[in-house]
């Protein structure tokens, strides 16, 4: 019995022909537009009575088991002592239904204002911590601080995701993704390769 042969690759796409030519320099300081990680989120955080809110695009996925997430949280930002001393928050994952409120949220400071109040954003009550849900967002993750190693050089938080809360619909919402200069891309068309993977890197 002969192996069936293996199908050749589709032919590029024009575009993605024409992208191999024709390039242009870019300064390196620019590059977190093609490499923002991921969907933007709202991380909320409590500490000593006080609710607070900021706007994180800088995340990524460390590990499965236990669930570990990185973050990057500027010590400018009013969350980052309170999230260091409380060593727990929130992250959530909004829509495109919560846009214009999602950058409003990024540009002000909880030092000064109430978000959840000013925004009309409901709080949903944790099962694991004291941080806040928002429960207009389609995901919570309740997060304990794991990891501070990175904390005082690179502002990196690594949190232990402890308990997921997620919208049965949509599977897959619509996210935004942050380019910088004010602009995002949404997530858009789904696409499945799913038979190409080998069972154990799905």
């Amino acid at each position: 019995m002969t192996a069936p042969r293996p199908q050749r690759p589709s032919p590029p796409t024009q575009s993605a022909a024409a992208s191999r030519t024709r390039k242009q320099d870019l300064p390196v300081s620019e590059v977190r537009r093609y490499l923002e990680p991921g969907p933007i989120v709202l991380v909320s955080s409590h500490w000593r009575g006080q609710d607070n809110l900021m706007t994180m695009g800088w995340h990524l996925v460390m590990e499965f088991t236990p669930s570990l997430i990185g973050c990057v949280i500027s010590s400018a930002n009013h969350s980052h002592e309170m999230i260091r001393r409380s060593r727990e928050c929130v992250i959530n994952l909004p829509t495109t239904a919560l846009t214009d409120t999602v950058v409003r949220i990024g540009n002000c400071s909880g030092a000064e204002v109430d978000k959840f109040a000013a925004f009309g954003l409901a709080r949903g009550a944790g099962e694991v911590v004291k941080a806040p849900l928002v429960t207009d967002c389609h995901a919570n993750f309740e997060c304990r601080l794991h990891d501070t190693a990175l904390v005082k050089r690179h502002d990196f938080f690594i949190f232990e995701v402890v308990k997921a809360h997620v919208a049965p619909r949509p599977r897959h919402p619509k996210t935004l993704h942050y380019t910088g200069d004010g602009v995002f891309v949404v997530a858009g068309q789904v696409i499945s390769r799913r038979q190409l993977f080998r069972p154990g890197m799905l």
